[in-house]
C-alpha cells in the first residue's frame, strides 16, 4: 500500500511540473500598462458582435473564429482623445495556448504585439524583431506569411498564430470601428 502512495505522490509531482511548463510573461493589467503613455486613462469596452460583423470580420480576416462578444481597452489622452485600442486574443500554436495583446492605432494599423503567455517549447518562441515586422501594418494582402511577413524557420505555427491573430483583430476593429 506505501509503494501506491508514493506512486500517486510521483504522479502528481510529475502532473505538477508538467503544468508549470507555461510561461507567463506579463498579466493582463501590466500589460495594459505597457500599452498606452503613462497618464492615460484605460477603459473596457465589450461589445456584442452582430452576426453579420462576425462573418464581415471572418471574411476580411480570413480567419476563422467564434467570438460573439469582443473585450477591447480603448485608451485616451488627457484631452479624451483615443491613442489606442488593445485587445487580447488567446489562441492555440501548435497543441498549446498563447495569449498575445494586440494594440491598434486608430486609424487601424496594428502599433505593437506583446506575447502575455506562450506554453509551446521555447524554441517556438518567436523574437521581437520577428514581431516588428507585423507592427505598422493593416488588414490587407501584405499582412501574410506568404506576403511581406517574413516566415518563421522551426516555427512556423507561432508565425501563423500571431498573424492570423493580427488578422483577426484588425478585421474586428475594422467592424466594431472606434467608439
Amino acid at each position: 500500500m506505501e509503494h501506491r502512495h508514493r506512486l500517486y505522490l510521483l504522479i502528481a509531482i510529475l502532473a505538477t511540473s508538467l503544468a508549470a511548463h507555461a510561461r507567463v510573461f506579463m498579466t493582463q493589467q501590466q500589460a495594459l500598462a505597457s500599452a498606452f503613455p503613462a497618464g492615460s486613462k484605460v477603459t473596457r469596452q465589450a461589445i456584442f458582435l452582430q452576426p453579420q460583423q462576425i462573418a464581415a470580420a471572418k471574411s476580411a480576416s480570413g480567419v476563422d473564429f467564434s467570438d460573439q462578444m469582443i473585450v477591447r481597452y480603448a485608451g485616451s489622452n488627457a484631452a479624451g482623445v483615443v491613442v489606442g485600442y488593445a485587445y487580447f486574443d488567446t489562441h492555440r500554436v501548435r497543441t498549446l495556448p498563447e495569449t498575445v495583446m494586440v494594440v491598434v492605432t486608430p486609424d487601424g494599423k496594428v502599433d505593437r504585439i506583446e506575447i502575455l503567455s506562450f506554453d509551446e517549447p521555447p524554441d517556438y518562441l518567436p523574437m521581437d524583431r520577428w514581431i516588428a515586422q507585423v507592427e505598422g501594418r493593416k488588414l490587407d494582402d501584405d499582412l501574410s506569411l506568404k506576403r511581406a511577413i517574413r516566415p518563421l524557420s522551426g516555427a512556423s505555427l507561432s508565425g501563423r498564430a500571431i498573424v492570423n491573430a493580427s488578422r483577426k483583430v484588425l478585421a474586428l476593429h475594422k467592424v466594431i470601428g472606434g467608439k
